[in-house]
């Protein structure tokens, strides 16, 4: 059963409301005012939230805001509970991220029924890791079509072909949708006044990209270009929006995908400004490994990338780059072959000193 905290500033619905959740089996903690509400979320991290709306001190919808803006309790799952059905209400609380509204006077039957079944759709979202799967996508939509308010977005989103070195979207274009790769690697880059580029993410099969942009609401501030043959489904934006701003579920997955991505490309950025070139290079080797090599061949790790893409990597020239390789195959660490580089000793790379 789940820890749910109830706001409630009538004392005789709190208790009853408190007394029906704690016969079915829940935990149950209460607040008298939106104030006190808030701070026993912080405190206790409920799995389940009911508000009412009309209250002294702080109503209802500020609860909400609040919560909504704490990357730690935006996600908890949240029912208004009001004796108000006026549809500017509803309207307003689902608009915020409401997942559900029940009306006074509710019976037992009802109350359940809407804690049961947002405490489902909640669990099914956290279940998966929709992220870094190649049937991620599939099941990332199958499940977020269960929720009511989703149920019509079409699953039959287009896939696109790139070949190798295509640019799927420009610097400087307008987001007009999310990507996915079904198949293929993906580079994004930024170039500077003197044309020089920098490799900012890296994504292979199973992965969404673009997103920054569209949550954003802002044109591309860098360049996707297909590593290889590449297949990309496009999700239009619109759909994407349905998917975010429609289900705090959602947009969680999203929060968390986002703010891993920008903490590797800052990690990323200290070490191209402060790193030796060796460490450089060893970083950027690694970073490839982690990301396209096989967790059943942790030793070794074979990839064919040109020299350009390396330094762009890595953030340095390609001939410091060229002769910095040559030095670690002589060192034993590495195998090369053409285009082809092998790593052999992962554990050196690792170890290497700035």
């Amino acid at each position: 059963m789940a820890n749910i905290l109830l706001i409630e500033d009538n004392d005789e619905m709190r208790e009853n409301t408190s007394e029906i959740l704690a016969l079915a089996g829940h935990k149950v903690e209460s607040a008298s005012n939106g104030k006190e509400g808030v701070i026993k979320v912080q405190l206790n991290n409920p799995e389940l939230i009911i508000c009412d709306i009309m209250m002294p001190e702080l109503d209802g919808f500020g609860v909400l805001q609040m919560l909504n803006r704490d990357p730690e309790t935006n996600h908890i799952p949240f029912i208004f509970l009001t004796a108000k059905a006026d549809r500017a209400d509803i309207r307003k609380g689902m608009d915020l991220g409401a997942d559900d509204y029940l009306t006074k006077p509710f019976d037992d039957e009802e109350l359940l029924a809407a804690v049961d079944a947002r405490l489902k759709k909640s669990s099914r979202l956290a279940a998966h890791n929709f992220v870094d799967a190649p049937d991620g996508f599939d099941q990332f939509i199958k499940q977020v079509k269960t929720l009511d308010e989703l149920s019509r977005i079409d699953m039959n989103y287009k896939t696109r072909q790139f070949r190798k070195k295509d640019t799927i979207y420009p610097e400087g274009n307008m987001p007009m949708f999310l990507y996915y790769i079904e198949k293929g690697k993906v580079k994004t880059l930024k170039n500077n006044k003197q044309d020089k580029e920098l490799i900012t993410g890296l994504y292979k099969e199973g992965d969404f990209f673009g997103y920054v942009s569209l949550f954003e609401s802002n044109i591309y501030d860098e360049e996707a270009v297909a590593m290889e043959d590449s297949l990309v489904r496009l999700i239009p934006k619109e759909d994407f929006y349905k998917l975010v701003y429609k289900n705090r579920d959602v947009t969680n997955t999203f929060i968390k995908m986002l703010s891993k991505e920008v903490k590797e490309k800052e990690e990323r950025l200290l070490k191209i400004a402060y790193d030796s070139v060796r460490k450089k290079v060893s970083e950027s080797l690694l970073m490839l490994k982690d990301r396209y090599g096989k967790e059943d061949n942790k030793d070794h790790f074979s990839f064919p990338i040109s020299r350009e893409d390396l330094a762009h990597i890595a953030g340095t020239a390609t001939e410091t780059l060229i002769r910095t390789l040559t030095d670690f195959k002589e060192e034993g660490i590495l195998e090369i072959k053409g285009s082809t580089i092998t790593i052999v000793n992962s554990e050196k790379l690792r170890l290497m000193k700035n």
